[in-house]
């Protein structure tokens, strides 16, 4: 599936699960979590999202690139709970680095696009190296999920590149090279600003959609929606801008109207 600068969501609301079975922080409910994301993701349509991200940010300290089996299935259920309870397009994230996970989960359930962090090339992350999987991820796509559209992080957060390597080339390789849609360009960590010369780079090298991965705020969205085609923000639009706190529907309604979105 292609994604267009057109077909894109503009912008993509997280919904960061709890920790899921398996994980060192589960409560012992998964109807606890499943609720919780049903809400968020009603809170975002409401607030005037146009596209919404799940991804199991609760699980922390993440596999670097094969989740347990147990996880792959409560995501399953917590998308298929999510896709049904909006009419927004949704997409999953599986962390730390589950691609086919993430497309797998995507095929059975009705989600639009995954988001995988490190497709192609080298990153060293805190889970130790990761090296991307672009070949097995497109023939896995080709196979099982072919409209399944797929957003790749170039020089992902929470990581560093090999010494040497450029934001331009590792840009021009996963595009050209890597069998994606849409290319996403983050800062640092969770909630840090993308920088503006590294957007402008990114912009600059590759034919695709360029989306804002990380950092956006009602201050700088409009800004960012200048340089790029779409924004996946989480941070900014939880309760008191804590990332693991619900999505607040002021900030959420306040973020959308500064990016020059219509709100409801």
């Amino acid at each position: 599936m292609l994604l267009t600068v057109t077909s894109i969501p503009r912008l993509v609301g997280m919904v960061h699960l709890g920790p899921l079975p398996g994980s060192p922080g589960f409560s012992g409910s998964l109807d606890a979590i499943e609720g919780a994301a049903v809400v968020d993701a009603r809170t975002l349509e409401q607030a005037g999202f146009d596209g919404i991200m799940v991804e199991n940010f609760g699980d922390v300290p993440f596999f670097a690139d094969d989740v347990p089996k147990i996880t792959v299935a409560a995501m399953t259920r917590m998308l298929t709970a999510v896709v049904d309870a909006v009419s927004l397009p949704v997409g999953v994230n599986v962390l730390r680095n589950d691609g086919a996970a993430a497309l797998a989960i995507a095929a059975v359930t009705g989600a639009a696009y995954v988001r995988i962090n490190v497709l192609a090339g080298l990153m060293y992350t805190d889970q130790g190296p990761i090296v991307g999987r672009a070949a097995e991820i497109a023939r896995f796509r080709k196979q099982h999920a072919p409209d399944v559209a797929i957003m790749a992080d170039v020089f992902v957060k929470h990581a560093v590149p090999p010494a040497g390597s450029t934001i331009e080339q590792a840009s021009r390789d996963l595009a050209e090279r890597g069998g994606i849609d849409a290319i996403v360009v983050s800062g640092s960590g969770t909630g840090a600003a993308a920088a503006r010369e590294d957007l402008m780079k990114v912009r600059a090298t590759v034919d695709l959609p360029v989306v804002v991965g990380s950092g956006a705020t009602v201050e700088t969205v409009r800004d960012l929606l200048g340089r790029a085609d779409g924004v996946i923000v989480g941070t900014s639009i939880k309760r008191d801008g804590i990332s693991t706190n619900p999505v607040d529907l002021d900030r959420a309604r306040a973020f959308v109207a500064a990016a020059g979105v219509h709100t409801p």
